[in-house]
């Protein structure tokens, strides 16, 4: 295996990183900062690549309907967050039903179980057309994407609504004292980190070419994985090391996967794209462990300088 094959496999992983990271942004915003366990992302994911790959192929501009798509997932939001405040409904139940729902809206959508965009202009074409290398195109896309909302969302942490929504994953007995409605952050939410998802889905879906059905399958463990291995690797100090944390660990994530692959491929040990799910637990799982075996060694250190 050649080094420029190497380094072309760490290029597309570290692309993919990045268009995905957008999705773990939305993960990190439901899981860490509201401590609530979203299951609609599976299905808001391949919701936004459904509306971003039709809405493409009928000639609406690739960029609109990136911003359609995420729409979209808001409303996925909006619904699920209505099931959970208003209905009662337990939250990972209400993700469930709410992901349920949206496999068949996805095929609606559709019309098909997979959507392709051959010949049709995508946002990363449209980059292309610019001078940018087509290899270059998705590293660039990703990049001012990533820029762009880790900035707006760390302003939004900093506006009265962020702080409140901050407040309600870590105290929400405080929220309801100082009179805001702990309900409404939740929804609130909900609707950016499903926008957030969907977003990921329909930039994913015009740089492969296609929506499928089944294109978000495991998203929540993948998002999860991303969020637990930049916060392995990146300082909690603030808000804005959280989120670049969240896109570093995608990254990385994406990295791995691709170096799994190909030493699979090289060595013949068998291991094939069937077996990404497996791979996937056993990095969370990796993930999870990190911060207690660090601490054990931590403590293991202390005791013997004392």
């Amino acid at each position: 295996m050649s080094l420029s094959n190497w380094l072309w496999d760490i290029q597309s992983a570290i692309t993919l990183g990045i268009l995905w990271g957008i999705m773990v942004l939305g993960v990190y915003l439901t899981y860490r900062v509201l401590n609530y366990a979203d299951l609609t992302v599976d299905g808001s994911f391949t919701l936004g690549g459904a509306m971003s790959a039709v809405y493409v192929a009928a000639g609406v501009p690739p960029i609109l309907a990136v911003f359609l798509a995420t729409l979209g997932g808001m409303a996925a939001g909006l619904v699920t967050g209505i099931l959970h405040t208003k209905f009662k409904i337990p939250d990972l139940l209400a993700g469930i039903l709410c992901q349920f729902g949206l496999y068949s809206i996805n095929l609606r959508i559709m019309g098909k179980a997979n959507f392709g965009l051959l010949n049709s202009e995508t946002v990363f074409s449209q980059v292309k057309n610019m001078g940018v290398p087509s290899k270059w195109s998705g590293l660039v896309v990703g990049v001012i994407f990533a820029i762009v909302l880790i900035v707006l969302i760390y302003c939004f942490f900093g506006t009265e609504i962020g702080c409140a929504l901050r407040a309600t994953g870590n105290n929400p007995d405080m929220v309801k004292a100082m009179g805001a409605n702990t309900k409404t952050m939740i929804i609130i939410g909900l609707v950016v980190g499903n926008g957030l998802v969907a977003m990921s889905g329909g930039l994913i879906a015009q740089y492969q070419g296609f929506a499928d059905v089944q294109m978000g399958v495991g998203t929540i463990v993948i998002g999860l994985a991303a969020v637990i291995i930049g916060e392995v690797l990146f300082s909690k100090r603030t808000y804005f090391h959280r989120l670049a944390g969240a896109i570093i660990g995608s990254i990385v994530y994406r990295i791995i996967i691709a170096i799994v692959l190909r030493i699979s491929l090289n060595s013949n040990l068998g291991i094939t794209t069937d077996d990404m799910k497996l791979i996937t637990a056993i990095i969370v799982v990796v993930a999870l462990v990190s911060p207690t075996f660090k601490s054990w060694l931590q403590s293991r250190k202390n005791r013997e300088d004392a």
